[in-house]
């Protein structure tokens, strides 16, 4: 069969990735046109039509500034999914692209599969819509988007979560803490706490000093920056003189007695390598902003661990929350040999158990194919 793949983001393309792989291995027929990265590209046997660096525009500012290049990239995406005549169109997250994507499809009479589905459950839930009525079939990796699609009247598949197979994998081949302490020049005694500040300039530049304070008032700890992927050392260095390592984040949350993060998949990554912590994030730290993003986000919680048991299992220290004391007073809770950071790790379990040991990218491939079976 023929498929076509949108991923619009770094992580998409790990994701679809995998799956490329899987619907090869039981589709021997299975041809791909793909917008998306080197790890599709490699996994697919062919260039994309559009790399995602050409596509990662975040948020209205960035996505207004290169406007052109967004219209343009999406004209594109759309004669080129025209052309390569698709039995099926699939989508990973992204959806300001993707369901305009979808759309076409859908009237093009082309079998739409949505691989991830986006966080209309956080917010922009008048997306609903729109995938009920464009997505043939959402294949989710959060356990409770199933309920939450339930109430919208549309049924959705649980595959199981990718992360869990992936940081089990890289787990094992993790270099030990003496080893991950001499490579990286660290103190072979002092215990770690990690401070995994964001994958983006703004991100870093907003937490990063929140983080740096809050360590220095454990003198005990040391406090090692997880260097992010495409970041320059010079970002860091501008901020603060604490070590920095690179390409290692997680050995570095393996290894750490305690983690500051700030909240998104680092959460959960974090979580199923069992090192307690914290969620941070500061934007301008506005009392007003942090009142104005509770209103518009939906649900009790933002981090993923929380979302999954529908209980806080860590503490979410948002905007004007997060500061050096309250974030602080939060940290002195999951030190070693306290109940918090016992409690924490009970419900490190219970996540575990609710997302279960499903191979993501093998069921949904499952699913995706068996769907054209004649029945």
């Amino acid at each position: 069969m023929r498929y076509f793949i949108s991923a619009g983001e770094a992580s998409g393309d790990i994701h679809a990735a995998a799956l490329i792989r899987e619907l090869r291995r039981i589709d021997g027929d299975a041809t791909f046109g793909f917008l998306g990265g080197d790890l599709m590209a490699e996994a697919a046997g062919v260039a994309p039509l559009i790399h995602y660096r050409e596509m990662a525009f975040m948020g209205f500012s960035e996505v207004i500034r290169h406007l052109g290049k967004v219209l343009g990239n999406l004209s594109h995406a759309k004669k080129a999914m025209l052309d390569f005549h698709p039995d099926a169109l699939i989508l990973v997250d992204y959806p300001s692209f993707n369901l305009k994507l979808a759309k076409v499809a859908k009237r093009a009479g082309i079998k739409v599969f949505y691989f991830i589905s986006p966080k209309v459950w956080a917010w922009k839930q008048w997306r609903v819509k729109a995938i009920k009525r464009d997505v043939d079939s959402m294949l989710s990796i959060l356990p409770f988007e199933k309920e939450f699609y339930r109430r919208h009247n549309y049924e959705i598949t649980y595959v199981g979560n990718p992360s869990v197979g992936e940081i089990d994998s890289v787990a094992a081949t993790l270099p030990s803490a003496e080893d991950f302490r001499k490579t990286n020049g660290l103190d072979s005694k002092k215990p770690i706490m990690a401070l995994v500040a964001g994958s983006r300039v703004g991100e870093i530049r907003n937490n990063l000093p929140v983080m740096e304070a809050v360590s220095r008032r454990f003198p005990d700890y040391q406090a090692v920056i997880a260097g992010a992927p495409a970041i320059e050392k010079g970002l860091y260095s501008s901020l603060t003189d604490l070590p920095v390592v690179e390409n290692a984040t997680f050995a570095l949350m393996r290894h750490a007695d305690i983690a500051l993060v700030t909240s998104g998949t680092a959460t959960l990554e974090c979580a199923l390598l069992g090192t307690p912590q914290v969620a941070c994030y500061r934007s301008n730290g506005s009392a007003v902003t942090y009142k104005i993003m509770r209103w518009l986000v939906s649900g009790k919680y933002v981090t993923l661990p929380n979302l999954i048991t529908d209980e806080e299992i860590i503490s979410e220290m948002l905007f004007n929350r997060c500061s050096p004391d309250l974030v602080g007073a939060e940290v002195e809770r999951i030190l070693p040999d306290t109940e918090g950071r016992k409690a924490q790790q009970e419900g490190y379990r219970r996540m575990r158990d609710a997302l279960g040991n499903n191979d993501a990218a093998a069921t949904a491939a499952k699913a995706i194919y068996s769907s054209f079976a004649i029945k």
